[in-house]
């Protein structure tokens, strides 16, 4: 097999490149959506869209065993 060119190289980089993007978005998207399907089994209209928004970026802000540690030690909602 003949020695690749550094043109031919690049290209080849690059399509790897295209292709682990690719892998990483779907990853993304399978992974969210098995998060999603999670929320239909909780009581999630108790909260407004703001409230649920915000809940969920700033647990995920802080990482979610601070976020569970924090909320673990609330007292019960009356």
């Amino acid at each position: 097999m003949p020695k690749m060119t550094e043109r031919d190289r690049l290209a080849d980089l690059e399509a790897r490149q295209r292709k682990l993007t690719e892998d990483l978005e779907n990853a993304r998207r399978t992974l969210r959506g098995k998060y999603t399907a999670m929320m239909n089994d909780l009581p999630i209209e108790k909260l407004s869209e703001r409230e649920f928004r915000e809940l969920l970026t700033q647990a995920i802000r802080v990482g979610g065993t601070a976020a569970l540690t924090v909320l673990k030690g609330l007292p019960p909602a009356t």
